[in-house]
């Protein structure tokens, strides 16, 4: 690892020169940049947009290996699949710390010249978010060296990690509470997120230490429930104190580090700017089937995308008529058919047909013929078939998937993520305010969706930092550790509603910019749909009928793509069913037939910590051949394959279990 800190804000102060954002026109003197004489307020925009890059890549990879996402690529998001190994999960390291973490120690000191209290505040705050992270994914690495200078700095273990990271939070309360001096910059002028508001940033901090402070729910010695409901009662208490990044799609700037559009949602970046990512099984059941009920969620079509179907093309070869194709799941944990058959990677990204298009497929197996001819049959498309031979006939306006392998053929069913934005759909005829995916330039003409994308993970969605919902879910699941099934009720249904109120909110504000003229999925939920199904048998009937599943399991669904399903999934040893007397916490959740990580989850069974996916491999290209005798000095295990089955420090129950896997 490398200081790369004024590097970076060469880039920065060019890249601002061109954003349309006014937060990010960051030049003093566009010519002659120099770290002197950035402004604090333009440093901290920089800093905000760019902490979203690594957040994005960690909440959608860590969501892929949760079960909220299926991959079909080939590289380190097919991870969710396969629990196999990806050396290169380079970005988030990459990105923490040529991007931010570089940038930390002149907002701070620059800042504290000012008397700019508010400024250095930040500067801490995100000290410990992204910090934190690393340690969330990584376990050991430079800390308390880190961004000092030195080339190859030392590494730390996670205790001190974790409590330097909290240290700061401390201190940042405390500077958001004092009154900055009459000369220093207000706080207003260059926050994108709180838009100034120090009140705000100071519940921000309180929900960050509750956050954090339950990641040590395995530690008796550490975890303290009372200190956690404390920090609550100062951290976030409505939607209104959600702290957010907002996503645009009004620039075609890239980034010039990984070459992605500088404004739009990081979660977009990763989870729906190509085509390899749909919805799992898992995440879908729970959303159409929560508790075995039966009961589709009303947030199951804001969250599930849907790609038209059955369309008919005019002479002109525009749409006329159609009707919308929800996803189903990907099937990665149960019997995974589809998979199985394919492959992990065979779920292929389905083409337009804007003339009739036949394929041949040759289909050996009898009953797997007429099970094909049947789907065509239903679908009313021509077909021949001539002996082994079925030839189908795709009419213009088709969405399909263009391969002879009949294997492949259904595939429409399992509609992907994607969104468009205006720097990376392709299409220069695309409006703003169209963020729907479309296969081609012709399916654009011609009107034809291939995927309304997802709520998370539009480019224009916000990127969820800290939210109220979540620290509902954290007070629920607080005091149903404490035995307080009440309290612990009444916070789990005040999440489910935080979560909804917060999405229909959303949704409402893209309905008012018209969003919703070509996406019907970005409109509102009824109401009537929301009432229903508070009031259903998908939702505990009551405090006697509550579990520590039904808590984390409508948790799962409210931060859906986000780092903290993984860390909540790892506080209960996945689907183990052996912490706190609480039961299977992830019913379901397990290595799939295509498992093929034998060398990386070297655990006998389910109740073995090593069974599961517990962090990630050092960077290669960064720390392992660079810094090799440092990681190796307090890790003498950081190379070795099973590394990712290497509990991180606040997964362990003791110290001494954790020193215990580093020096054995």
């Amino acid at each position: 690892m490398r200081n790369l800190k004024y590097c970076i804000l060469g880039c920065l102060l060019l890249l601002g020169s061109t954003s349309c954002k006014k937060w990010l026109d960051v030049n003093t003197d566009p010519n002659n940049p120099n770290n002197e004489t950035v402004l604090v307020q333009n440093r901290l925009p920089w800093i905000q947009k760019f902490y979203c890059y690594t957040a994005g890549v960690t909440n959608f990879r860590t969501a892929a290996q949760s079960g909220v996402y299926y991959s079909n690529s080939t590289a380190g998001n097919a991870l969710s699949t396969t629990w196999t190994s990806h050396t290169g999960n380079v970005t988030p390291y990459q990105t923490w710390f040529v991007e931010v973490a570089s940038n930390l120690n002149d907002l701070y000191s620059s800042a504290q010249k000012k008397g700019a209290f508010h400024y250095m505040a930040t500067a801490d705050v995100f000290h410990a978010l992204g910090f934190m992270q690393m340690l969330d994914v990584y376990g050991e690495m430079p800390y308390t060296e880190a961004i000092s200078g030195i080339a190859s700095p030392a590494f730390d273990d996670g205790k001190t990690i974790y409590n330097g990271c909290m240290a700061k939070l401390n201190e940042a309360i405390d500077l958001f509470s004092r009154t900055q001096e009459a000369t220093a910059p207000p706080l207003a002028s260059g926050d994108m997120w709180n838009g100034g508001d120090v009140n705000k940033w100071i519940k921000f901090c309180w929900g960050l230490k509750a956050r954090y402070m339950l990641k040590l729910s395995k530690k008796s010695d550490l975890y303290n429930a009372d200190s956690i409901l404390y920090c609550l009662s100062k951290g976030p208490q409505s939607i209104a104190d959600n702290v957010v990044q907002a996503g645009l799609n009004n620039s075609t700037v890239l980034d010039y580090l990984i070459r992605d559009p500088v404004v739009t949602n990081g979660n977009f970046n990763y989870a729906a700017y190509g085509s390899n990512q749909r919805i799992s099984k898992y995440h879908y059941d729970l959303l159409t089937n929560m508790r075995g009920s039966g009961v589709t969620d009303p947030r199951m079509t804001k969250i599930v995308p849907a790609s038209m179907s059955g369309i008919q093309v005019a002479a002109n070869g525009k749409v006329i008529s159609y009707t919308w194709n929800r996803s189903i799941g990907v099937d990665m944990y149960g019997a995974a058919t589809r998979l199985s058959k394919g492959g992990p990677a065979s779920i292929l990204t389905p083409a337009y047909a804007k003339d009739t298009t036949t394929i041949k497929y040759t289909i050996k197996n009898a009953a797997d013929r007429t099970n094909f001819i049947a789907a065509q049959v239903a679908a009313g498309r021509p077909y021949t078939n001539v002996a082994d031979t079925v030839t189908v006939t795709y009419r213009p306006g088709s969405i399909f998937i263009n391969s002879p392998n009949y294997l492949y053929a259904g595939d429409t069913v399992y509609v992907n993520m994607r969104s468009s934005a205006l720097a990376t759909s392709g299409i220069p005829a695309q409006p703003e305010k169209d963020v729907s995916w479309y296969p081609s330039g012709d399916a654009f003409t011609a009107g034809a969706v291939a995927s309304t994308g997802s709520f998370q993970v539009r480019p224009v969605s916000d990127q969820e930092i800290l939210t109220y919902h979540e620290m509902c879910f954290i007070k629920a699941e607080v005091y149903m550790r404490k035995g307080d099934v009440g309290n612990a009720y009444t916070a789990y249904k005040q999440g489910i509603q935080a979560h909804l109120d917060m999405m229909q909110a959303k949704l409402a504000s893209w309905q008012a910019a018209r969003y919703t003229d070509t996406n019907p999925d970005m409109a509102p939920m009824a109401q009537s749909a929301i009432t229903a199904y508070l009031s259903s048998s998908a939702l505990a009937s009551g405090a006697g009928d509550l579990t520590m599943a039904d808590i984390m399991l409508q948790k799962y669904i409210a931060m859906g793509c986000s780092i903290e399903n993984w860390n909540d999934m790892r506080r209960f040893n996945f689907s183990a069913g052996n912490v706190g007397g609480f039961g299977v916490v992830y019913p379901g959740y397990d290595r799939g037939p295509l498992f093929a990580g034998n060398a990386q989850y070297t655990g006998a069974g389910k109740t073995d910590p090593r069974y599961w996916q517990r962090r990630w491999m050092l960077p290669t290209t960064l720390e392992l051949n660079y810094n090799l005798t440092n990681a190796l000095a307090i890790n003498p295990h950081a190379a070795d394959p099973n590394i990712w089955s290497m509990p991180v420090w606040w997964d362990c129950a003791t110290d001494a279990e954790y020193y215990g896997y580093l020096q054995n």
